[in-house]
């Protein structure tokens, strides 16, 4: 069986490093906000190329937290709206939800699975303040026309960057333009942005870890006292905060796993490469990408109007594949209110979308088997 992530073999490549810092910690006994955090921090925010990277217990405080910053800051109150994709998942619109804002839908492109901006300037209301862009799948939004609408408007942008460590575009968000022969990272498109390294991601830690980057010093200077109860000085508290703090020994394994990350990302990146140049087969969807360094393959995404037989037909031959994600956000039954809205392009993508593997551990001889087998279905 070909696994749809081997996790316990993408990261046995690094037991000898993590054992080497599960000792360097242990021996130090300081395990909360450590040197380890300091060090992520600074080499997650040199990668990004922002001036700030805040740690935090997992993308989805790291999200919950942006927001939060952001009223304490009076950017936001609650009862604003924030624009989202509608197909995202869930734990974007939760976010908005724990934040007491109020989460408006937007249908995504087809071809991308990302939110569709030409859609975004019809659901601004007085009471917009902020555009959630998520990078879904490891594919960056389109961030020159969202900012652009963003800077139109007065609205903060924040990244969903959850699921697209090192994606990188020649679009500068900074000047709004595009810069021929310069990169910019996922994380530094925006605002602020909130990271995942929950275990399975690009960069995945081996239990929840999440981080926001950003280049905003007021906004950090928050964020950093709120994910500790709201203080700087222990004792001391400013704001009404919570308790969400990037584990010492998990920023230990970032640290080890960090350097490798683009290398990680070219591998996948080579791998969809031949998926997409060599999948022949007009009952599969393949997703839409330019070759450019602007999607990092977090997971690849095919469609096919009969999934569960598809899905079938590759478990018989020995090949393991995931949904992401079975049901739309606004047919869970934890949003039961929602529940009678129609949003068919969202609806259709949820219907038949089904995630092939694609890992940095796979062999080539996988990669064609796999192809090999769809291309006979």
């Amino acid at each position: 069986m070909i696994k749809f992530l081997d996790l316990q073999k993408i990261n046995e490549q690094y037991e000898e490093q993590f054992q080497e810092k599960m000792k360097l910690v242990l021996d130090k006994g300081w395990f909360i906000l450590g040197d380890e955090v300091k060090e992520f921090e600074q080499n997650f925010a040199n990668y990004c190329e922002t001036k700030y990277c805040i740690g935090v217990g997992n993308g989805l405080d790291a999200l919950i937290l942006i927001f939060k910053a952001y009223i304490q800051l009076g950017k936001l109150q609650k009862g604003d709206e924030v624009i989202v994709p509608a197909n995202t998942y869930i734990a974007s619109i939760l976010a908005i939800l724990q934040a007491d804002l109020i989460p408006v839908l937007v249908e995504p492109r087809l071809e991308t699975y990302n939110i569709n901006p030409d859609l975004i300037q019809e659901k601004i209301t007085s009471k917009t303040k902020a555009i959630l862009a998520v990078h879904l799948y490891g594919q960056l939004a389109e961030m020159d026309k969202i900012n652009a609408i963003a800077k139109q408007n007065n609205l903060l942008v924040i990244e969903d960057a959850a699921q697209a460590h090192g994606a990188s575009t020649q679009y500068s968000a900074s000047s709004n333009q595009f810069v021929e022969n310069e990169n910019y990272k996922a994380g530094n498109l925006s605002n602020a942005a909130a990271f995942s390294f929950y275990p399975a991601k690009n960069l995945g830690a081996l239990g929840d870890a999440g981080a926001i980057t950003t280049n905003d010093e007021a906004l950090s200077k928050v964020i950093f006292s709120i994910r500790n109860y709201g203080s700087e000085k222990k004792y001391h508290n400013d704001f009404i905060g919570f308790n969400s703090r990037l584990d010492e020994l998990q920023a230990a394994f970032l640290n080890v796993k960090l350097p490798f990350l683009d290398a990680d990302n070219f591998r996948r990146e080579t791998i969809a490469t031949s998926y997409l140049t060599e999948i022949k087969n007009d009952k599969i969807v393949l997703p839409k990408w330019d070759f450019s360094e602007n999607h990092v393959f977090h997971l690849f995404v095919i469609r096919t109007q009969n999934r569960n037989e598809l899905q079938q037909y590759l478990s018989d031959n020995g090949i393991e594949t995931l949904i992401h994600y079975p049901i739309a956000p606004h047919k869970q039954k934890a949003f039961s209110s929602w529940n009678d809205m129609s949003f068919p392009i969202t609806e259709k993508i949820h219907d038949e979308v089904l995630s092939l593997p694609i890992s940095t551990v796979m062999t080539d001889d996988e990669v064609e088997y796999i192809i090999e087998i769809l291309n006979t279905y």
